[in-house]
């Protein structure tokens, strides 16, 4: 490189972060900073939906997520394996938006996008204004609010209520307001209504609380007691629900999760941890590599002195450190996804050190990192669609599931002109077909239908019913169905002497591109009269 191009280099780095240096003017000023996050979110909304889009476009819908839809076609106070609220956001928004994968999608990264927009609230309340921006950079970092978040499940709605939590509680037990105390208590509940994991935020907030040193001011005034009380009106419908069905969604739990040896559960807490510490390993190195922090700053992150700060780390390691802690007392199992909506406070625990210096130029640095992530990723997404579908990575239910809902569709018109209410079989099956059919059929897995109380014997004959099962090789030549599924349907086909059978083969195709073919038996119970 010659002299010229040596002083150009410098010179075209500073023209591609002009626009960053204005969008951080932008946001560090309190008379834009309001308007500019919402464009910024608008923007990151867009892109992340439209990386979704085609990133995924070889695949279809991931059957738990599929599984929100169909819970939402039947509301309730709460159902088998969770709390209710996933389920009452996705109905909502389907009652405005047909059922397509890009309109989940879009749901999708708009929720996260609420996530992001309560944690620039949270962050504004802990941050001066540069360490704010940092740290909303930093926190779309993290796939939970853009890989994950596409999947919008159980653990991907704690994102919102877990901040909106944090931001009202803390507001509320530094001014001891009741306005901030209620809403502390109505995001509390939320949060629980959105998964009994939560528990383990309002555990770190409580132990925050205790153990700070203005705790004196905030247990005496009523503050507490009208969070609590707010929280336990806004849980009762729910409580009451759990009590009348012998609390299923904790049994579910246990008997999914737990009941691990200690060895099981050693290696499951370490995997958890493991998990924690590379999902915020991006953000983490970044800020290390843009703001060189010194020793007594890492210090000061790790146990700060700060009260505000200290209460932010007392809060972040306990709730990312005691389910580990219970999974080894009561032999629990842990999934690593679950570790991530613990870190929504891992940016203002690395920034909130008075410690730690941050210049304009780490600034600079940190947003031009993030802001470059959508794009990047959304110019990558076909590669990854054609890479998802050319080494078969995806599972035999997102592969065909439209295919498959297609012809459901044929069969049963052949027996009857009746619509489709009822479609079931293999769990996964069951839920990514009725995603896909277009009369919003329930779901009926056919070996745990305590996961669909509302599909009735009476309602299985007046309505008929198609049911389905995955043919997986059998390494001797043939096909069959998992054998408690082929039980459970020839047990219900036998109901019907009307009822029908046939195998299907379905292969995708996709730019061209053929997919390994898949076996389906096609089960079809018509209507009694």
């Amino acid at each position: 490189m010659n002299a010229a191009d040596e002083l150009a280099a410098p010179a075209a780095r500073r023209r591609w972060l002009k626009p960053i240096e204005r969008l951080i003017d932008a946001l560090t000023d309190a008379a834009r900073r309001e308007r500019a996050i919402l464009l910024v979110l608008a923007a990151y909304i867009l892109l992340w939906t439209l990386y979704g889009i085609i990133a995924k476009a070889s695949q279809d819908m991931q059957f738990d997520a599929a599984e929100l839809v169909t819970w939402a076609r039947q509301p309730a106070l709460g159902y088998t394996k969770h709390p209710p609220l996933a389920a009452w956001l996705v109905g909502a928004w389907f009652s405005l938006f047909p059922v397509r994968d890009w309109t989940y999608y879009l749901f999708a990264m708009t929720y996260a996008g609420l996530g992001l927009w309560m944690a620039w609230r949270l962050f504004g309340h802990l941050l001066e204004p540069g360490k704010r921006v940092a740290a909303f950079a930093l926190l779309t970092l993290i796939p939970y609010f853009n890989f994950h978040g596409l999947r919008f499940d159980e653990n991907a709605v704690l994102g919102a209520l877990w901040a909106a939590t944090a931001l009202c509680f803390i507001r509320s037990y530094e001014t001891r307001d009741g306005g901030w105390a209620a809403l502390a208590g109505a995001a509390a509940a939320a949060a629980m209504l959105g998964k009994y994991w939560s528990v383990f935020l309002l555990a770190g907030l409580a132990l925050a609380a205790l153990t700070d040193s203005r705790r004196a001011d905030y247990f005496r005034s009523g503050a507490p007691w009208i969070t609590v009380g707010v929280g336990a009106l806004m849980l009762a419908p729910h409580i009451v629900w759990l009590t009348t069905h012998d609390f299923t969604p904790l049994t579910y739990a246990v008997g999914a999760h737990g009941e691990k040896t200690l060895a099981e559960s050693l290696r499951s807490a370490a995997d958890f941890l493991g998990g924690a510490i590379g999902y915020a390993a991006v953000p983490t190195l970044l800020l290390w590599v843009a703001a060189r922090p010194s020793g007594a700053a890492l210090r000061d992150m790790l146990l700060p002195k700060e009260p505000r700060a200290r209460f932010i780390a007392v809060a972040f390691w306990t709730v990312l450190l005691s389910p580990a802690i219970v999974s080894l007392i009561f032999g629990f199992e842990l999934s690593t996804l679950w570790a991530m909506p613990a870190l929504i406070l891992l940016p203002p625990l690395l920034l909130a050190s008075p410690l730690l210096t941050l210049s304009r130029k780490a600034l600079v640095a940190v947003a031009a990192f993030a802001v470059a992530v959508p794009p990047v990723m959304l110019a990558a997404s076909p590669v990854i669609a054609i890479a998802i579908f050319r080494t078969g990575a995806v599972v035999p239910t997102s592969a065909n599931a439209t295919l498959l809902a297609a012809r459901i569709e044929e069969e049963w018109r052949k027996s009857t002109d009746r619509p489709l209410r009822i479609v079931g079989g293999d769990l996964d099956v069951a839920n990514v077909t009725a995603f896909y059919l277009p009369e919003r059929p329930s779901a009926y897995p056919v070996t745990e239908p305590e996961n669909s109380p509302w599909v009735t014997p009476e309602r299985f004959a007046k309505e008929g019913a198609v049911l389905v099962c995955y043919l997986y090789d059998n390494g001797q030549g043939g096909r069959n169905c998992t054998v408690s599924v082929l039980v459970a349907i020839d047990k219900l086909a036998a109901t019907n002497p009307a009822s029908r059978r046939v195998e299907v083969t379905l292969t995708r195709t996709f730019l061209g591109m053929a997919a390994a073919p898949g076996h389906y038996q096609i089960t079809v119970i018509p209507p009694q009269p």
